[in-house]
This record gives C-alpha cells, structure tokens and sequence, in this order.
C-alpha cells in the first residue's frame, strides 16, 4: 500500500483530500494539531489513516513526525507529500498588525519549508529507501498569481509559495522526485461561515473601514459559492498519480468569460475594475 503525508487534514482542502486518498486505496498520514482532532479525524477516515500531531512552524515535532512516518514505511519510500495546512490573514497593508503579517509568512511559507525539508529523505532523496520517489504537491490559491486588496498578507504568502516550488522542482530532479502546485479561488468550506465572525472594528477609524466591510460581503459570497473541496481532492489525487502530471494546476470555479478577462485584461484595467466594484478610486 502506498503512502502519502497530507498536512491540515482535521477540516476543509486538507481533510477531503485524505478522504479521496483513502478511497483510492492509499494509507494516509495526515497532521493535525492537537489530540482531540487527531482522534476525530481518524475515527472518520478509518484504519488507514495514521495522525500526525504538529504544528507546522515546530521543527522539533515535524522531526519526530517524520521519524515517525520512516519507521512505519520500514524502508520504503513515500508516494507523497500534500504541502496543504496554512492561514489567511486580510486586512490593509498599511494598518496590518507585524505580528499578523509575521505570522502569514511564518505559517504559509517556513510552513512548507520544514515540512519539506523533514520529509523529503522519504521521498526518494535519501538512496537507502526502496521504492521509486514520491511526488510534493503544493496547495497555492490564484492569489499566489493574481493579488486581491486586503489579501495582500496572503497573497505575499502565496507568491513566495509560487516561486519556492519552481526552484524546489528544479532542484529535486536530482532525485526523480516532481513537485507540482495547485492554486485554487475560494473552495466550499465552513471558513465562510467563520469568516461572517471577522471583527472589522479594529480598522473603526481607517479610511478603509466601509470599503472592508463591502469587500467582507463580496468575499464570503465568493467563497460559499466556491470550487468543492471533494473536487479539489481529486485533483490532487491526480497531481499525486497521474503519469505526466502538469507542474500547476488552477482550480477556480466561474464563468469562462470572466476567466478570460481576468487573463487578458491589462493590470491597469483591472485595477479600475475593482476599484469601481469596492469604490476604492480616490475621491476627488
């Protein structure tokens, strides 16, 4: 039986892509945060799913995580490496907490980052283990190639993803092992029902403030009307197993007209695009 590690798997992208695995006859190793979601999640998914309980900034327990996963693969290699678990942090860049901001990259880039460097000996780059290598896909979003206001936290996150994969696919070809990334728009999740709950009165006296509260609406309408997360589980099922995999696959749910302007429309018109639907122009 293949084996594949999948990080943030107790809800959303991460817990249906562990489902889909699972199904396809696949042992999964999912990480979870803390004990109670670890049992929950695997009295969901079953026997075949083996918690991992860390968070992905603590060096030390990715380690024993991943020494972990060496002993149950008893010299075998991992088929895969599923880069999922991270945060959005929203808000106006020139208002933005540090600690918020830190906080994004620390999660959403060092994130994979270690997670990375623990386990890709498993994958294929250390030559001891037996089997061909695994694959590492890294779930980006389309604000890793196209920033929204008041995403602009996120979207650096994102972008730097971006850039971090295509230098790791370039390296890793040493060892056979391939790294694809997915960038989905907004997936169906429950996080837009917590996203209601976003206190906007922090910016109570910014010259954002109305337009926060518009871009709010518009955001979580978005998202409830998102790409399934089911879906986007397999697609990353496909990414993880299919012969010639792409090196990144878009997931964005919409009408092929709107795709196509966001593609061919200018940054400049786009700008006015947005600025008109959020009412950021400037007042004259």
């Amino acid at each position: 039986m293949q084996s594949v590690v999948i990080t943030g798997v107790s809800t959303g992208i991460g817990h249906a892509a562990a489902k889909v695995m699972i199904a396809r006859g696949f042992r999964v190793f999912g990480s979870v945060r803390n004990q109670a979601d670890a049992e929950r999640v695997q009295a969901e998914l079953g026997d075949n799913f083996a918690p991992l309980i860390f968070d992905v900034v603590d060096t030390a327990a990715i380690a024993k995580a991943a020494a972990s996963v060496r002993e149950a693969l008893g010299g075998t290699t991992l088929a895969g490496l599923v880069n999922n678990a991270g945060i959005a942090v929203s808000g106006p860049l020139l208002e933005v907490p540090e600690s918020d901001y830190r906080k994004q990259l620390e999660v959403n880039l060092m994130g994979p980052f270690l997670v990375t460097q623990a386990f890709a000996p498993l994958l294929g780059a250390d030559p001891e283990l037996q089997g061909p290598p695994g694959r590492i896909v890294n779930i980006s979003s389309v604000s890793g190639i196209r920033a929204m206001p008041f995403l602009g936290p996120y979207s650096a996150s994102k972008f730097g993803l971006e850039g971090y994969s295509e230098s790791l696919r370039r390296e890793l070809m040493l060892f056979g092992i391939d790294v694809i990334v997915i960038g989905p728009g907004p997936v169906k999740t429950a996080i837009w029902d917590k996203a209601e709950d976003v206190d906007v009165e922090q910016y109570a006296n910014s010259p954002y403030r109305p337009i926060l509260e518009r871009f709010q609406k518009v955001f979580i309408s978005q998202g409830r009307d998102g790409y399934p997360a089911d879906r986007l589980g397999e697609l990353i099922y496909t990414a993880l197993t299919t012969a010639k995999p792409k090196v990144r696959y878009a997931a964005v749910k919409g009408r092929k007209i709107e795709k196509l302007m966001m593609q061919v429309a200018s940054p400049r018109m786009l700008d006015k695009a947005i600025a008109k639907m959020l009412g950021l122009a400037k007042k004259v």
